[in-house]
């Protein structure tokens, strides 16, 4: 407690400390949140609308999506269902800070629990596990910093949406170019590439099967379940040294998990 008391006399307020931390993330959410607030704009949300989905949904990805099922004449049913299962990943990422939340009361849980998302995830975890001093308090200010930025930037968006006229293609082309950063993002062996190839096929036949957006929604619950039978099967059968764990790296050598180098 008095390394903290000093700690803080040294770098400031509080609010400072957590600003500094946050900062980063809060710069680059600027043009992304300018161009989620055109965006929503052009899909026929007002001003204050995307003030409130900023604030309600808090998920770049998510707010995308919206704006692109909502051009597309989607049913309601399959944008709820759809944002259910993209954000599902917050229950797996909230459950690996819960023991750093410990004593907490419900009304702060609440407010932490929809304030968090991938970014300021991040930086969170890796405070609590680097930073003995770092707190659940400093955690939530660093959510409501990038959450303050965000909604800021959505509305500034939507008003210069207002100003100017925006092609509804390019609502498509943003949603695309999105899930295909965070689909590369992931790949990192063979198995993974594989099954996000599986997931890709299958989204394109239930979606020609059904002739709506509905084939979204049952193409990832499908997919969901292959992959992980088919990741459970190889895991087991062969190691991880196997060719479906190996993929090409710029530096020329392949990635190779830390358990399989013997010390």
């Amino acid at each position: 407690m008095e390394e903290r008391i000093v700690k803080q006399i040294e770098n400031g307020p509080q609010w400072r400390v957590t600003l500094k931390e946050a900062w980063p993330l809060c710069l680059s959410y600027t043009p992304i949140g300018l161009a989620c607030g055109i965006l929503l704009h052009a899909a026929g949300f007002n001003t204050i609308l995307t003030g409130l989905v900023s604030v309600f949904v808090f998920s770049g990805g998510a707010q995308f999506m919206i704006a692109q099922m909502l051009t597309t004449t989607a049913p309601i049913l399959t944008i709820i269902l759809m944002l259910f299962f993209l954000e599902l990943r917050y229950a797996l990422l909230g459950s690996s800070l819960a023991g750093y939340l410990k004593g907490q009361n419900h009304r702060f849980l609440f407010l932490f629990a929809v304030s968090m998302n991938d970014e300021n995830y991040a930086i969170n975890y890796l405070k609590f596990v680097t930073d003995r001093n770092w707190t659940p308090k400093d955690a939530l200010q660093v959510e409501h910093w990038s959450l303050l930025v965000w909604t800021v930037s959505n509305i500034i968006g939507s008003l210069i949406g207002s100003a100017v006229q925006i092609n509804l293609t390019v609502v498509n082309f943003a949603l695309t170019a999105l899930f295909l950063y965070m689909i590369v993002m992931q790949i990192k062996t063979r198995l993974i590439l594989l099954i996000s190839v599986i997931a890709g096929v299958l989204a394109t036949f239930f979606m020609l099967l059904t002739k709506s957006t509905l084939g979204l929604v049952i193409s990832t619950l499908v997919a969901s379940f292959l992959g992980f039978m088919i990741e459970s099967y190889v895991s087991k059968r062969w190691p991880k040294s196997h060719l479906l764990y190996k993929i090409h790296d710029p530096s020329g050598q392949p990635e190779v998990d830390k358990e399989d180098i013997e010390i």
